[in-house]
């Protein structure tokens, strides 16, 4: 399986904005938004929260085009579990637009090279950079992986606190959320498989 730089690229920009945001119009609608709210948005306090809101959604929307991962070659190296885990991200939940920490641990199985470690964060940091829910950042990232090294031995673990359900709804501040996408090797081999879910779990708990 061979990816191409347009490749990549395009699976980078999976989800994202298909225009770009005018910050402008943004912070008019924080504005009228703070109207409705019953706020003064000519207060002190308030003066200049529009722009900010404005430019943290601009900043947040904004594709990391560094993103894309290097590969290194590493001829004598078959067989290795590899896992990277404590990263930790921001996302949006998409229906109802409020903070979602992801903790993402990722493993593969290396064929004749490896992929860049500083490379998995950046990737869990541009797909959590959208509206988003934890099982399609699960999937995109696992499918990016897959992409990357050319097969599907990969196996990719997160672990999600939502404010949506922790400080709204039924407000379980002790809730997590799990998703696990295993492929190849990782969804016919148990021995692997457990091997990869018990070091993702301690990786996610100690973090």
């Amino acid at each position: 399986m061979t990816t191409t730089t347009a490749d990549t690229a395009q699976a980078l920009n999976t989800g994202l904005p298909t225009q770009s945001i005018d910050s402008g119009r943004v912070a008019a609608l924080v504005t009228q938004l703070l109207i409705e709210l019953g706020e003064d948005p000519t207060r002190a306090g308030l003066t200049d929260t529009p722009n900010r809101v404005a430019a943290w959604w601009q900043a947040f929307l904004s594709p990391d085009k560094s993103a894309v991962a290097t590969c290194f070659p590493e001829s004598q190296l078959s067989g290795q579990l590899v896992i990277v885990g404590g990263m930790s991200v921001w996302s949006l939940c998409e229906h109802h637009m409020l903070p979602m920490n992801l903790q993402v641990t990722a493993g593969y199985v290396p064929d004749g090279e490896v992929v860049g470690l500083s490379k998995f964060g950046r990737i869990a940091q541009h797909f959590a950079g959208r509206l988003q829910v934890q099982e399609r950042f699960t999937q995109q990232f696992a499918e990016h992986l897959t992409g990357l090294i050319g097969r599907e031995d990969v196996a990719v673990a997160v672990r999600g606190l939502h404010l949506c359900m922790s400080m709204r709804g039924v407000r379980m501040e002790e809730a997590r959320t799990t998703t696990v996408h295993t492929g190849g090797r990782f969804a016919s081999d148990p021995v692997l498989t457990q091997q990869f879910l018990t070091l993702a779990a301690v990786q996610q708990h100690t973090a």
